[in-house]
């Protein structure tokens, strides 16, 4: 069998929601990172490039119908060679490498282009069509997160809704069940090893809360950092039980 590594890599940089990268369609910001991360490919001819393999999440505006193909086309790649768009929600970017690696593991490719793309500040509101003729009954629904267009089997079933709202994606749902503190400092490391406090208030203090009780003192503040401006805390302090002062 063999072994498969990484070259080569290439990433934009991380925005902040309604940041400076809105104004850039997901299929223009995968298309400049292709284009990056092939530019200098020595005596690699980009057409010898088996598959390229893209994980996203959303899938419901301009990152629809196979954002890795539309954007293989944008970024100069030649047209015959072949893209797939996956979608593991979270995991879909590092699922997309995963699936690279099995491939060239077994022989079936050699050289793969994988990785992930999205962009929450551009997506869409979503209106169903109606169900029967002269409705009027009309919906609209967010993409940004969370789930939408439920399916009443699993909507009416409470195993089964309960199962999906642990996940990442209704988190924001799952705060307004549970009654957690409006204030809360907490102490963490930041990227320099320094110990800081941090003095969250209302949402930013609710969703630590929630990180701190199911993560194990783990903080992952991405979508979150409008709340708090340009802080986004990547990790708590080490401590197995920061402190935490409600």
């Amino acid at each position: 069998m063999s072994e498969a590594y990484i070259c080569r890599g290439a990433r934009t940089p991380i925005g902040r929601f309604g940041g400076v990268l809105s104004s850039v369609r997901p299929d223009d910001l995968l298309a400049s990172t292709i284009r990056a991360a092939t530019e200098h490919s020595g005596k690699l001819e980009l057409s010898d490039i088996d598959d390229v393999i893209i994980g996203c999440a959303n899938q419901a505006g301009e990152d629809n119908r196979n954002i890795a193909r539309m954007a293989l086309l944008i970024s100069g790649l030649p047209p015959d060679v072949p893209a797939i768009t996956i979608n593991r929600l979270c995991g879909s970017g590092l699922n997309a490498i995963g699936m690279a690696a099995s491939s060239i593991r077994s022989g079936e490719a050699e050289i793969i282009l994988a990785g992930g793309v999205e962009s929450m500040s551009r997506a869409p509101l979503v209106l169903p069509k109606p169900e029967t003729a002269f409705s009027r009954k009309a919906e609209i629904f967010d993409t940004t997160i969370g789930w939408r267009f439920i399916n009443p089997i699993i909507k009416n079933k409470a195993i089964l809704k309960s199962t999906y709202e642990e996940g990442c994606l209704s988190v924001p749902n799952q705060f307004a069940e549970i009654d957690r503190p409006e204030k809360c400092d907490v102490e963490y490391l930041d990227y320099n090893g320094e110990k800081k406090i941090l003095n969250a208030e209302g949402l930013l203090a609710t969703c630590i809360q929630h990180e701190m009780d199911h993560l194990e003192g783990i903080l992952f503040i991405d979508y979150l950092s409008k709340l708090k401006k340009s802080m986004i805390i990547k990790k708590l302090s080490k401590i197995k039980s920061p402190r935490i002062v409600v």
